[in-house]
């Protein structure tokens, strides 16, 4: 199962506030940890708010909202992709994040295959070989 680990933003991060040297080294040999383990797909840090923009649509009208995003009670600062076996394992995998403060969540994905009986065969063939051909792409371009 896909998962994606959701690392909400603090007032730090929001304001700019890069990470110490200290935290960036325990971040790294976690997410080593986790590649090593095949358990990462990626992962990303997100710059603030304030540098984003965000759409909403009426009557199918798209309506652009520039950062920051004051009105907002959680946002996202970054995020991984994993893939474990199930949420228990992904929780495993939480429980040794190198955070003393902050908030995670963790939710899995739809796959093609739940949508059987909703979407036809084809639509789900055709998503999974766009997931296929992404992750040879990704493949290849680590290598």
């Amino acid at each position: 199962m896909r998962f994606m680990v959701f690392v909400k933003s603090s007032a730090d991060s929001e304001a700019g506030v890069m990470p110490s040297a200290e935290a960036i080294e325990r971040m790294g040999v976690y997410n080593n940890e986790l590649i090593a383990a095949g358990v990462m797909l990626d992962a990303g840090g997100l710059r603030p708010s304030s540098h984003g923009a965000r759409l909403s649509f009426e009557n199918g009208q798209p309506m652009i909202i520039d950062g920051p995003f004051t009105e907002t009670k959680e946002l996202i600062g970054g995020y991984w992709i994993w893939q474990c076996k199930d949420l228990a394992e992904a929780i495993g995998w939480l429980r040794k994040a190198p955070y003393d403060v902050g908030a995670l969540e963790i939710r899995p994905f739809y796959e093609p295959e739940d949508f059987k009986g909703i979407a036809s065969e084809e639509l789900i063939a055709q998503e999974k070989g766009w997931r296929e051909d992404q992750a040879k792409t990704a493949m290849g371009q680590r290598g």
